[in-house]
């Protein structure tokens, strides 16, 4: 086990993560303080939660993912955040490599992730992610986007950690679809009256994902898994579109 880290608190949004959370909680004992903020779970979430000594719960609603974030990180003991999704599992070397970093207010950190489908790591279609994660939140915050959030790093020094983070988001068909749902009803929502649409829009941005993630990421050798996450992309795609024409025709 890695010395305690106790500057450095461990910040988590989120919602009927009954099969993942574990792990991550489990990755995460060596944090003294970690938030785990809750916007409606209806499966075990909690009672695992409740399991870990370091964790403390919060319970809210979801403003969407950058605005739930940024609400999530004021309940943290430290200035120092290390931001993860409930789905995200630490390695031994990136915990201990995190004891090591002497933390300045002029950088923020990124995190290697690998990503998984089910215990399949997928190479080609997601291949692994390099991520801005850690961050002192006096200093910067995640924008304001309902999805596809980032930490601002405009100001900042930008510096990797050493270590793997294993990311498994989707363990069954059901999580793609719920996903897909929820993502794209926020992108609806966050967009209506700023963006256009159509329903011949729709269909070939929903078109082209597929034909990206297939064809040009390679998600062709990643087999099923590949097939799969394709078809996720072009549904999401199609729905975010066709969800902000309806609402964009609503408003009129």
């Amino acid at each position: 086990m890695s010395k305690l880290i106790k500057n450095i608190s461990c910040v988590i949004i989120v919602k009927n993560a009954a099969s993942t959370i574990d792990a991550t909680l489990a990755s995460l004992i060596s944090f003294e303080d970690v938030v785990l903020y809750d916007n409606g779970s209806t499966d075990a979430t909690l009672e695992i939660a409740k399991k870990y000594p370091n964790v403390t719960l919060f319970q809210g609603e979801f403003l969407g993912f950058g605005p739930t974030k940024n609400l999530a990180c004021t309940f943290a003991k430290n200035e120092w955040v290390l931001s993860l999704d409930g789905d995200e599992v630490l390695s031994d070397e990136f915990v201990n490599n995190l004891t090591l970093i002497e933390l300045n207010d002029k950088n923020i950190y990124t995190i290697l992730r690998e990503n998984y489908y089910k215990n399949t790591q997928i190479k080609h279609c997601w291949g692994d992610d390099v991520i801005v994660r850690l961050f002192n939140r006096t200093k910067t915050a995640f924008t304001d986007e309902k999805v596809h959030e980032k930490v601002i790093e405009k100001g900042f020094n930008t510096v990797p950690i050493e270590g793997s983070i294993k990311h498994y988001p989707y363990a069954t068909i059901t999580d793609f679809i719920i996903k897909l749902d929820r993502y794209s009803s926020a992108f609806a929502i966050d967009n209506v009256g700023k963006k256009s649409s159509s329903p011949t829009k729709a269909f070939f941005n929903g078109l082209f994902s597929f034909f990206k993630t297939y064809i040009l990421k390679r998600g062709l050798l990643d087999g099923y898994a590949g097939l799969v996450i394709a078809f996720s992309h072009m549904a999401t795609n199609f729905y975010k579109y066709i969800k902000l024409y309806e609402l964009n025709q609503e408003k009129k």
